[in-house]
């Protein structure tokens, strides 16, 4: 029997097979609590309609061409841990049913299930998947309401967390601060929110680029780091006019050094939880608030300029990122100052350093970068005009940095199981593991 809550349990279905989609889009359209929102024919589309649409409940094949049920599980499990994922296979391999298990999946059925059992397993799943949303979320009421008191799935109502990005070169002066500012307010829009944070927290500068003042900053969040909350939060963060909030550093330097690394790390993933993208601006040195803010990072926009000095640079810290077990999807290399007169092009850097080059930002012989930061406004919102060929690459980056935030990591063949690896501590580079 149907609930009587009223609410409809949303659905969504990822199968290659067009009348796998069909028939399972009939069976259930005669069920009236469960709605079939969208169908999917590929595991990617299935990630990408699941980040649209947050269902309270998801069909999942397994053997798909693009990307797998399993990987397609794993990634959204990750986004909204609330919706429940029901893997349907031919094969009823109990390797199978461990590797879905292990991604995040609620339940594995045999294709084709009879109808009663795939019925009676989406209901008991969404209300599963109703209890776990109260825990995650402890207040929230028994029916979810949304614009004009229409019922919304509870999977839609679940905030997932947000992107932290760090801008990090390990060689002062190539740009992070102008990069940081204006990609902050490039990416923020009223729907998802940015919050920049300056993480250079002894000599930051991101208050004089954005010509910003307050009496709060890093130390307000840090000395409460374990009971942070929106109010919290929002009371120590500026507004800037671009709609960004910012989280400045210590007034002064000596203060900072009251702050440690578990603090910076709790307070940028507190921000994770409050808004879609966290922009952390940070210092060159590799101090262990610094390796606490790339621990948690999504995406690292390691930042170079075409000089000797700076490429020698970032060759060690690509052999560092080696040793911090951190894999190569993880980093975004960009070249600051592009420029051909200088004898070293973006080919000559990738084929140097075997890194390929995601974006590149032209050099400014207009002055407008030196403007923009001695009047305080950030280019995006200067004299456009004057600022084109700067503004053009940071465009670019922004846009590429976004796909490939959205787009699903890489697929993996669902057969062999692979080994896991044994549990252990990461490397460090200074002072005992962590």
């Amino acid at each position: 029997m149907p609930p009587v809550s009223g609410q409809k349990i949303s659905v969504l279905v990822v199968d290659d097979i067009a009348e796998t989609r069909e028939n399972i889009r009939k069976l259930l359209q005669f069920e009236p609590d469960i709605e079939v929102v969208a169908a999917a024919r590929t595991g990617k589309e299935g990630v990408t309609l699941a980040k649209q649409h947050r269902p309270d409940i998801i069909l999942m094949d397994i053997n798909m061409p693009d990307m797998d049920g399993i990987s397609a599980t794993d990634q959204i499990t990750k986004d909204s841990p609330v919706t429940q994922i029901i893997i349907l296979s031919v094969q009823s391999d109990p390797d199978y049913m461990r590797r879905a298990m292990r991604a995040g999946a609620s339940d594995f059925l045999t294709k084709p299930p009879s109808g009663d059992e795939l019925i009676s397993t989406i209901r008991k799943l969404a209300e599963a998947g109703r209890q776990k949303a109260a825990q995650l979320a402890p207040g929230m009421p028994s029916q979810m309401m949304g614009p004009g008191g229409r019922p919304i799935p509870y999977a839609a109502a679940f905030k997932p967390e947000g992107r932290i990005i760090t801008v990090y070169s390990p060689k002062g002066g190539v740009g992070c601060t102008m990069l940081a500012t204006n990609l902050a307010i490039l990416l923020h829009s009223e729907e998802n929110k940015a919050v920049l944070v300056d993480g250079n927290l002894q000599f930051g500068d991101v208050a004089v680029f954005l010509n910003l003042q307050s009496p709060h900053s890093f130390i307000d969040l840090a000395e409460r780091a374990q009971e942070l909350d929106s109010e919290v939060i929002n009371s120590v963060l500026v507004l800037h006019g671009s709609g960004v909030r910012v989280l400045l550093p210590a007034p002064r330097p000596e203060l900072a050094e009251e702050i440690n690394a578990a603090q910076v790390k709790a307070v940028i993933e507190a921000l994770r939880r409050e808004f879609a993208y966290v922009v952390v601006d940070t210092p060159a040195g590799l101090t262990d608030s610094v390796l606490a803010i790339f621990d948690v990072s999504d995406k690292i926009v390691l930042l170079t300029t075409p000089d000797i000095p700076s490429l020698k640079n970032v060759r060690l810290f690509f052999e560092l990122m080696d040793q911090l077990d951190y894999g190569e999807e993880k980093t975004f290399f960009v070249l600051n100052r592009a420029d051909k007169r200088g004898g070293i092009s973006a080919a000559d850097i990738e084929e140097s350093l075997k890194h390929t080059v995601a974006a590149q930002i032209p050099l400014d012989d207009r002055g407008a970068v030196l403007l923009s930061i001695n009047q305080g406004v950030p280019l995006v919102m200067g004299d456009r005009a004057k600022a084109a060929p700067v503004l053009q690459g940071l465009l670019d980056l922004a846009q590429k940095l976004k796909s490939q935030m959205e787009a699903p990591e890489a697929e993996a063949v669902p057969v062999p199981a692979k080994e896991e690896k044994k549990p252990g501590t990461r490397p460090r580079l200074f002072g005992a593991p962590k």
